[in-house]
Parts: C-alpha cells; sequence; structure tokens
C-alpha cells in the first residue's frame, strides 16, 4: 500500500519495483495488494514488477471491497456477490494474471451475509479464477461463518507488539478451524520500526498525522516502549524493525508477518528477521518491554475503528 497514493509519505515508482524484484529474489513468495490501493495503481504498479516472472513462484493476495471516491474518498464496503465478480475481473485485468491465489474482502460489509460473500469467491474458484480464499479484519465468529461456506485460508489482520486484540478470541478461533493469519501492521506503520523519532512531522497525505497512536502525549508515550523494546534488541544484536518482526513470527507456525517495505534498504533490514530466532528469555525480555496492552491510542481514527472485526 505504501508503494502508492502516499498513504506514508511519497514513494519513488523505480525504487517500488526494485524492491518488489529484491523481495522476489530472496525468497519471499507473498505479495499482498488491494484494489483499492490509490485506486488500482498499486495493481498496475505490481503488474509491472511481476512481469516476466514465475507465476507459481509466488502467491498473490488481494483484498477488495472498499469503495472509493474522488479524493481518495472511502465509500464504504460492497460484498454483493455481483460486486466480488465485477472487482475480480478488474484485478485480474490491471494484474494481467488468468488467477488470484488468495481473494479476500478487505472489511465486513455490514448489509450482506458473509455467506453470500463468500459464496461469490467459492463461485470463483470453482471457475479456477481464484486459488483461495481470505478475510479481513473480521471476528471470530464472522470466521466461523465464513468457513461453514468454504474453507477459509487465512484471515488477515493487525497484530504487533502494540496490537494484540486478537489474541483473545480470534487468534484461537483460527488454530481451532486450521486457518492461518497473516498479519500486516507489525511494525505498527512505522512507530515500533526504531526510525520514528519525537518530534517527527508526518508529511502531507502521510496517514500517520492522524493516526492516534502517533500524536501528541500517546506517541511520547509509545516511543518510549520502543526505547525499552531498543534495549532488549541491543541485547540480541539486532535491530527493533527485526525484533519486532520476529516476535510476531515467534506466535506460531500459521502465522505470516507482512511487511511493508517500500525501499530496498528496509527490505534488507526486516529479511534477516527470518532468521532470527526467539528463546523463552527473550520473549519474556520483550514482554516487560512492551506489555500487552501498554500502547496508548487507538490503532486507527474512530472513524475507521467502527469497521474492524476487532478492537486495538
Amino acid at each position: 500500500m505504501g508503494m502508492s497514493g502516499g498513504a506514508y509519505g511519497p514513494a519513488d515508482r523505480g525504487e517500488s519495483i526494485a524492491t518488489v524484484h529484491a523481495a522476489l529474489d530472496a525468497g519471499v513468495t507473498l505479495i499482498d495488494t488491494g484494489d483499492f490501493y490509490a485506486m488500482g495503481h498499486n495493481e498496475l504498479l505490481l503488474a509491472e514488477a511481476l512481469r516476466g516472472r514465475d507465476r507459481d513462484g509466488y502467491l498473490l493476495s488481494v483484498k477488495f471491497g472498499q469503495l472509493r471516491g474522488p479524493g481518495h474518498v472511502f465509500g464504504g464496503p460492497d460484498g454483493r456477490p455481483e460486486a466480488v465478480r465485477n472487482f475480480l475481473a478488474y484485478s485480474l485485468t490491471r494484474l494481467g494474471v488468468d488467477h488470484i491465489d488468495i481473494y479476500r474482502p478487505a472489511r465486513l460489509d455490514p448489509a450482506v451475509p458473509i455467506e453470500e460473500t463468500v459464496g461469490a469467491i467459492k463461485e470463483m474458484v470453482d471457475a479456477g479464477y481464484v486459488r483461495h480464499i481470505g478475510l479481513s479484519e473480521v471476528d471470530a465468529a464472522t470466521i466461523r461463518r465464513a468457513h461453514a461456506v468454504h474453507p477459509i485460508a487465512d484471515l488477515q489482520i493487525e497484530y504487533s507488539l502494540l496490537s494484540r486484540a486478537v489474541e483473545a478470541d480470534v487468534l484461537p478461533t483460527l488454530r481451532e478451524l486450521g486457518i492461518g493469519l497473516t498479519a500486516y501492521g507489525v511494525l505498527s506503520r512505522g512507530l515500533i520500526s526504531g526510525h520514528w523519532a519525537a518530534g517527527r512531522v508526518a508529511g502531507p497525505g502521510d496517514m500517520r498525522g492522524i493516526s492516534p497512536r502517533f500524536t501528541g502525549d500517546n506517541v511520547t508515550h509509545n516511543l518510549a516502549l520502543v526505547d525499552a523494546l531498543r534495549r532488549v534488541a541491543e541485547a540480541k544484536d539486532c535491530t527493533v524493525a527485526q525484533l519486532a518482526i520476529a516476535w510476531v513470527a515467534a506466535q506460531g507456525d500459521e502465522i505470516v508477518p507482512l511487511v511493508g517495505a517500500r525501499t530496498r534498504a528496509r527490505l534488507a533490514e526486516a529479511l534477516p528477521a527470518a532468521q532470527l530466532r526467539l528463546t523463552g528469555d527473550d520473549l519474556a525480555e520483550i514482554e516487560k518491554a512492551v506489555p500487552a496492552g501498554s500502547a496508548r491510542g487507538d490503532r486507527y481514527p474512530a472513524a475507521f475503528m467502527a469497521s474492524l472485526g476487532v478492537g486495538n
């Protein structure tokens, strides 16, 4: 998402494509996007980056259903069966592929039963346009209802040291049903990357400028947690970002961290986290540094929190 639309500040097209290439060359196999990321720009960018690559060499995960208007205005979710087919047709065309590996509604449409949305994707699975069905940002009850219609491959949801609400009900449900979890926001939009500093001001269009965790006294408190985490990282001889990513991966073999690197430098920093092994003592020290529920501020502005299946 950060490669399109300036959600985290300006991005360079050439560097973005080079970063995708570097990720694939390093063995990364999951490419995640949304058809609403800058109104299709991200899919077109990925089409260029993936051109000439072995289609069986990566998994393509696409979120759909977030309506947009001119000026980047959000229009709410659309999970109607006819909309599912429409969104999919456009994504296949923009991406230049004949199938999508994991297709998922980005948010639950309260006006459409999840059974109808998943049923429509199931038809696309049967037709060969989709390989697996995923979900995003829904609660445990919705997961069960969707899974009863067609096996759900994974749930994409925010999970990090600062966002642990999934641990209560969602994660146990996924484990019971044999469903994976792809965790986004593992660095809390850069807040626990080790690169965000006190007094830093988000640029125009950067969503962190309106994020509760990045504003006022909240950011001061949250950066104090990062400082405590940094001491653990230094003892482990790794960076804060690597430690935060490795912590998410250490929560279970069924959990895959999504790393939203926009540059080759950030990618190069993140990749060693895959080899970083955390001991029980390491995990205890991390928990002491950043206890569950210690973050201040919601993970989204109030207007977006209502669309989430779980809170912080």
